[in-house]
């Protein structure tokens, strides 16, 4: 079983790290893959750069040309463009904030998700809802911290997340989940100061994508994510210099007019 992670933004590191934990998580026989746009924001943070990440994420799947995927792991969490994808692409689309926020409701019955700035808090309670999992969440809180700092020291940014942690806890949450995919090395160490379960978007989610592969579910084409309708769609191209690579994935190069192609 092959599966592909996005990276929402142009940073390679956090592709990286993302991958590494994505890895940790899959199980015996299946591949990971990272990918990383070649244009967009190099970290998403607010509205702005959350629709550039979506149409930047989706133009990567749609020209990638590589060996087929079974499944798409998106880690941006909070970010748009899964329901793109799911039209894109004829495969499994699993995005950290759904997956995170469903395995932390057969944990407890309400859950907290801790993030980077506040900026985002608005933006990740919208997504929760989109998705059907926002009635359980007890609070959505930041860390004050950007995306690019979470690389930085990991004293300050544990204490960071242990106070957030602390205002989600007050709010009512018995679960925590990590609100930003930079965050999953944090696990294991917070989780064991707060004596609570602590879920990871990523790791979640590599282990949903392997559930519905392995029981031969694919992402339903009747009504709301049915195939794009035919038409001439013009796409932008990555600016000189642009930052990031596209990194091998999965699926054959969508046509012209964008019809899902089937990556098995």
């Amino acid at each position: 079983m092959r599966i592909v992670v996005t990276n929402c933004n142009t940073t390679q590191e956090m592709t990286e790290e993302i991958v590494r934990g994505a890895r940790a998580a899959a199980g015996p026989g299946t591949t990971v893959t990272g990918l990383t746009p070649a244009w967009g924001p190099e970290s998403a943070e607010g509205w702005l750069d959350s629709y550039l990440s979506a149409a930047a994420v989706m133009d990567l799947l749609r020209t990638y040309d590589g060996p087929p995927y079974d499944a798409v792991v998106m880690a941006g969490f909070g970010e748009h463009g899964r329901e793109g994808v799911r039209e894109l692409v004829d495969v499994p689309v699993v995005d950290i904030t759904e997956a995170a926020a469903h395995l932390a409701c057969l944990l407890g019955r309400r859950y907290g998700v801790v993030t980077t700035l506040e900026r985002s808090c608005g933006q990740i309670e919208d997504s929760l809802e989109l998705a059907g999992v926002g009635r359980n969440c007890a609070a959505v809180v930041g860390t004050g911290l950007s995306v690019l700092d979470l690389g930085g020291d990991e004293d300050r940014t544990e204490a960071a997340f242990l106070t957030a942690a602390e205002r989600a806890c007050a709010a009512g949450a018995e679960v925590l989940v990590l609100g930003c995919a930079g965050m999953t090395g944090l696990q294991r160490a917070v989780g064991e100061k707060l004596g609570l379960p602590v879920v990871d978007g990523v790791g979640a989610a590599v282990k949903l994508a392997e559930s519905l592969v392995g029981l031969g579910l694919r992402t339903s084409r009747a009504g709301s994510y049915a195939s794009p309708v035919p038409k001439r769609r013009a796409w932008g191209s990555a600016p000189s210099g642009a930052r990031g690579t596209a990194r091998p994935a999965t699926t054959a190069q969508q046509p012209p007019n964008d019809t899902p192609h089937p990556s098995r």
